[in-house]
């Protein structure tokens, strides 16, 4: 059932061409023919070489109409902070406790928000957290003392998203079951946002190659100009 199911989803897609961001939404959704809710995904190829440090792509974006997923939030704060943080929903919230726990590989969650006094602490799970994307930074909100409008905003619907050794940054940006606008719109956010973290070693052609996903679905390469970026 499976290489059926692979094969229709593959119907209709011609491999070389590039379609409209609301052309390959359609497609993607319509394709989503898992038996759970499946994410759309979506990974852009850009020009920039992250090993040097004027070429690293980051940040973080408010997805308009948010990502579907309930996501854990994790709180390194002490006192007033972390009993602020659990008033504001945080899922775990702790100080060196919280670093025994990470340090021994149990993660539990999906963002991770700090004070700016736990930073000496949390610095130690550099190793753990960073390969992860996970490691507090205050480039994209995660290290603050205003753990109340962070936790908001990891649950209402940000990503971080950061580039990887190849040059690939991908992300989940809504769920099969989102109307296509509403992707589309999460779609446009998430891309405009890369676009504006375009690092200053970036050279000739930024964004070169958009595809878009589902969990389990065929990829859709997307026609670049269709996003508003040059």
């Amino acid at each position: 059932m499976a290489g059926k199911r692979t094969k229709s989803a593959r119907e209709g897609i011609d491999r070389n061409k590039q379609y409209s961001v609301s052309d390959a939404v359609a497609m993607v959704k319509d394709r989503a023919l898992a038996k759970f809710d499946e994410t759309i995904e979506v990974a852009m190829n850009l020009s920039v070489d992250p090993r040097h440090a004027d070429q690293m792509v980051r940040g973080v974006v408010a997805l308009p109409n948010g990502t579907g997923r309930n996501v854990r939030v994790a709180v390194f704060a002490r006192g007033d902070k972390a009993e602020e943080a659990k008033k504001a929903g945080a899922d775990i919230v702790g100080a060196e406790d919280l670093v025994e726990i990470v340090n021994s590989g149990k993660i539990d969650f999906d963002r991770c928000i700090a004070t700016p006094d736990m930073m000496p602490l949390v610095g130690r799970l550099g190793k753990v957290l960073g390969p992860r994307n996970m490691m507090p930074n205050p480039k994209v909100g995660t290290v603050t003392p205003d753990v109340t409008t962070a936790i908001a905003a990891a649950k209402g619907g940000s990503v971080e998203f950061r580039v990887e050794k190849a040059g690939i940054i991908h992300a989940g940006v809504g769920k099969a079951s989102f109307d296509v606008k509403a992707i589309e719109e999460n779609v446009l956010a998430f891309t405009t946002a890369v676009q504006k973290a375009r690092p200053s070693g970036a050279k000739g052609t930024f964004i070169e190659r958009v595809t878009l996903s589902s969990t389990m679905g065929p990829g859709i390469k997307v026609d670049v100009a269709s996003l508003g970026e040059g």
